[in-house]
């Protein structure tokens, strides 16, 4: 029998991470319907990132459902030519890229863009999983600097456009997936005491922009009016809505336009101010459930590549969970890392679809193989 038409596959499938992925979805795209909107002396006018989130929706849950028909150990395979595929069009962005807010991160796909620094998280969880899960032995130097370069030759180009949030995005990515994997005692020892004397190198390395962005997180009231704004309005929003928040549709914050970046890294602020500290704690709940049966599907994957594949998802969301809810309310620095499926983001969404839906598939095969 065909196995997309097997039945035992979907009766292994992880019906709890898909149903939280559904709901967080669909409260993501509540909070954009809201964060879109302005209140005028008539009312309240909508924007189109809601409409744009949920096409890019629809789109990445096409996608998860087709990447759920074939066996996941054949990404193996793909592992090389996404990260030429990858680099080529890192490569590209600079010379036909489209910019947005002085950035020049996307390359323009008809009447939508596409940003290749996502696919490069996709890349780097494949290709990192296939090298870490050729051998179960710690790693020593030599392997660990060969993965670690994974994610470092994308991070550069990254780095370039610039997104330091994305390029730290993929370092925390692929440092999870090699500590998960294992580090022999001596390498690990070198790395927690090289790591913090390294710091300076990048304090030294950072645009002005984003020295300050650090500077500010210690006082954003230094300057309240720049490089703080963003921080102590969003703080403002987040307290403003107090336990119970001020109900859909009725933040001041938000709809008056004081918050900025309500719809992409700040889309939490509009979210606490609307639905209060309840609303906060039911959304962290479902954050926290949907690590959960992540971290399920890695305790019960039966092989070392689909194990670490699923370990890889669970750090790369769980990263972007905890900086950018960190961020929201003033304990990390401002570093423009989206809170996923919350936060408007075309390609985003998509990756974001396409992992749940490796992770679902290492889940549904859990009992076919051991090895």
């Amino acid at each position: 029998m065909n196995e997309l038409f097997d039945r035992r596959l979907f009766t292994h499938m992880n019906w709890a991470l898909l149903g939280c992925t559904l709901l967080l979805f669909l409260a993501g795209v509540g909070n954009l319907y809201s964060a879109s909107g302005m209140r005028l002396e008539d009312g309240i006018t909508v924007t189109s990132f809601y409409q744009r989130q949920m096409i890019w929706g629809l789109l990445g849950l096409t996608i998860m459902l087709l990447a759920i028909t074939f066996d996941y150990r054949q990404l193996r395979n793909l592992a090389w030519p996404l990260l030429f595929v990858t680099l080529l069009l890192l490569t590209a962005v600079p010379f036909i890229g489209v910019t947005v807010n002085g950035a020049k991160r996307w390359l323009p796909l008809g009447v939508l863009n596409f940003q290749p620094a996502e696919l490069a998280k996709l890349t780097v969880l494949i290709l990192g999983a296939r090298l870490l899960s050729r051998d179960g032995r710690p790693l020593g130097w030599g392997e660990f600097a060969r993965i670690l370069l994974v994610g470092l030759a994308p991070a550069f180009f990254i780095v370039k456009q610039p997104d330091l949030g994305t390029a730290l995005n993929l370092l925390l990515l692929i440092g999870g997936m090699i500590l998960f994997h294992g580090l022999k005692p001596a390498v690990l020892k070198t790395c927690l005491v090289a790591v913090p004397c390294m710091l300076p190198l990048f304090w030294f390395g950072m645009k002005d922009y984003q020295r300050l962005r650090i500077l500010t997180f210690f006082d954003p009231f230094n300057d309240p009016r720049g490089a703080g704004y963003h921080s102590i309005q969003s703080q403002i929003a987040i307290g403003s809505g107090q336990i119970w928040g001020k109900g859909f549709l009725e933040g001041t914050q938000s709809q008056l336009r004081f918050l900025p970046e309500k719809h992409s890294d700040f889309a939490m602020a509009v979210y606490g101010e609307e639905w209060g500290f309840a609303g906060c704690m039911a959304l962290l709940t479902l954050f926290c459930l949907f690590l959960l049966t992540i971290f399920n599907s890695v305790v019960e994957a039966k092989d070392r590549f689909g194990s670490t594949l699923a370990a890889g998802v669970f750090f790369y969301f769980f990263w972007q969970i905890l900086i950018n809810m960190g961020m929201v309310i003033g304990l990390m620095p401002v570093v423009g890392i989206p809170l996923p499926f919350i936060s408007y983001g075309g390609s985003a969404t998509l990756i974001n679809f396409i992992l749940v839906g490796i992770v679902l598939n290492v889940s549904m095969r859990r009992f076919m193989f051991k090895g």
